[in-house]
């Protein structure tokens, strides 16, 4: 086997990331066989038929037996437990990974339970649609995007080496960080933006003054693109903001000072602060596209949604 080819490799938890791994993985002919396993029997027998895995499991311990490598695909809530379940079921030179949205709690989480010869390394693909379920999958999610790896002290280089040309055939862009750098910087890019979609949604719901009809219908104004993110799975974004609560209430501390800051600049008529904040903040969005993390098209190029395991039309 070459560098990101794995003989077995096991998938808990079937998925928008688990489907999609599995789907990246076949395209890429990375994987010698794929067994899933999922909570619930709808999903291991849909994953089945959808064809992605290639077996299904009835429990975690069944599906990480024999596998060298394993990832957990399930809300970062559950990784303790999980790796409680699965610890016996590890051989000797298996690879552990995970694809959970925080790193600290997941090191703190999985760490106790990791065997001596088995290599515990953290990952994090930075990839996702407000979709979930087995059917929600396709390969190309993790194109052009970057993937995480926060390898503890004295991981094995060899180990950390192939999962991280793994996830660049899967179509990432790698890249390393410490667990307590990277919770803060997704805080920043992904944790607060979420935050504050679930609150705009929240808050237009509440508002006694304007009618449900009227923010649907009238939604292309700006309040439809909060919804897309507000929509994601609410299991893994509690999960989420329990796990890196001191970092998302560190930036939610920030970004409480600037909207104080665009408060009063809106109250005294202060149309040169106003100017200078939304001319910075345009720049950053072009950067963005300039760096291929998203698309200048109309709505975001998100036109047609994919089908599981193939390009969008």
């Amino acid at each position: 086997m070459s560098d990101g080819e794995f003989e077995r490799v096991a998938l808990v938890g079937l998925g928008l990331i688990g489907s999609s791994i599995a789907w990246a993985a076949k395209r890429a002919g990375l994987a010698g066989h794929i067994i899933g396993t999922a909570r619930s029997e709808q999903t291991r027998q849909t994953s089945l038929r959808l064809g992605f895995v290639d077996s299904i499991a009835n429990t975690p311990a069944e599906a990480a037996r024999n596998a060298d490598l394993v990832i957990l695909c399930t809300p970062v809530g559950t990784y303790g437990g999980l790796a409680q379940e699965i610890q016996a079921a590890l051989k000797p030179g298996a690879i552990i990974s995970d694809v959970g949205s925080v790193k600290t709690a997941v090191v703190r989480d999985i760490g106790p339970f990791v065997a001596d010869g088995v290599h515990f390394i953290p990952a994090h693909p930075v990839a996702g649609t407000e979709y979930s379920g087995p059917e929600s999958g396709f390969a190309e999610l993790f194109d052009n995007r970057w993937c995480i790896l926060t390898p503890p002290p004295g991981a094995d280089r060899a180990a950390v080496r192939q999962l991280s040309r793994f996830w660049e055939r899967c179509g990432s862009n790698v890249d390393f960080m410490t667990p307590e750098h990277h919770d803060l910087v997704l805080a920043v890019v992904s944790h607060l933006p979420h935050l504050i979609a679930y609150n705009m949604v929240g808050t237009a719901a509440d508002l006694e003054q304007v009618t449900q009809t009227e923010v649907i219908k009238y939604s292309a104004s700006g309040f439809r693109d909060s919804t897309r993110i507000a929509a994601s799975d609410p299991t893994m974004w509690r999960d989420i903001f329990l796990n890196n609560r001191e970092a998302v209430l560190e930036m939610l501390g920030r970004f409480s000072e600037n909207i104080s800051a665009l408060q009063r600049a809106i109250r005294w008529g202060d149309g040169e602060a106003l100017f200078d904040a939304f001319s910075r903040t345009r720049a950053i969005r072009k950067k963005i596209i300039e760096a291929g993390q998203d698309t200048a098209e109309p709505d975001f190029g998100r036109t047609a949604r994919k089908t599981p395991g193939k390009p969008a039309s």
